[in-house]
C-alpha cells in the first residue's frame, strides 16, 4: 500500500499545490513537502476543520477527516503568483468533488498565501468561498435520481 493511500480522494488537490510549487520544494507528494513546524491557517469556519494547524502531523489528521467526507475528481484553473524570489508562493485555483454522505457535488474556490523556506511549506494561509463549501455541506441528499445534482456552481 503506498505510503498516502489513506488520502487518496484529495489526490488532485495534492498534485495541483506540487505542480504549482514545481522546484522551489523537494519531495513528491503534499505531505513530503511540508514542514514537520508548518503552520496551515484557514480564514474561515467550517464545523471541524480548525482555523490554525501546527505540524504535519496534525495536518495529516486533519485531511484524513476531510478525504472521510469529500471525494475531488479535479483541481483545476490554477493561477501561480510567486514573490520575494519564490519565498512566498499565491496560488488561486479550483477543486470539483462529491459530498460523500449525501452524493452532492462540491465546487469551490480557492487563494492560498504559501511561504517556503528549507524547500518546504513552513505557512499556508487560505481563503475559500465559504458559501460554496456551507451550501455543498448542508444540501438536503438528492433523491436517486438526482444524485450528483449541482450544489453551490456558477
Amino acid at each position: 500500500m503506498p505510503k498516502y493511500a489513506a488520502y487518496e480522494p484529495a489526490t488532485p488537490y495534492f498534485d495541483l499545490v506540487r505542480g504549482a510549487l514545481g522546484d522551489l520544494v523537494d519531495g513528491v507528494h503534499f505531505f513530503d513537502i511540508v514542514a514537520d513546524d508548518v503552520v496551515y491557517e484557514v480564514l474561515y469556519d467550517v464545523p471541524g476543520w480548525p482555523r490554525v494547524i501546527n505540524g504535519r502531523t496534525d495536518l495529516m489528521a486533519a485531511f484524513k477527516g476531510y478525504v472521510d467526507n469529500i471525494a475531488l475528481q479535479s483541481a483545476d484553473k490554477l493561477i501561480v503568483h510567486k514573490t520575494d524570489d519564490g519565498a512566498v508562493v499565491v496560488i488561486e485555483y479550483e477543486v470539483h468533488g462529491t459530498i460523500l454522505a449525501t452524493g452532492v457535488k462540491y465546487n469551490n474556490r480557492f487563494c492560498s498565501i504559501i511561504k517556503i523556506g528549507n524547500r518546504n511549506i513552513t505557512h499556508w494561509r487560505d481563503y475559500m468561498d465559504s458559501l460554496a463549501a456551507w451550501s455543498a455541506l448542508t444540501a438536503p441528499t438528492p433523491r436517486s435520481h438526482e444524485v450528483g445534482a449541482d450544489v453551490a456552481d456558477d
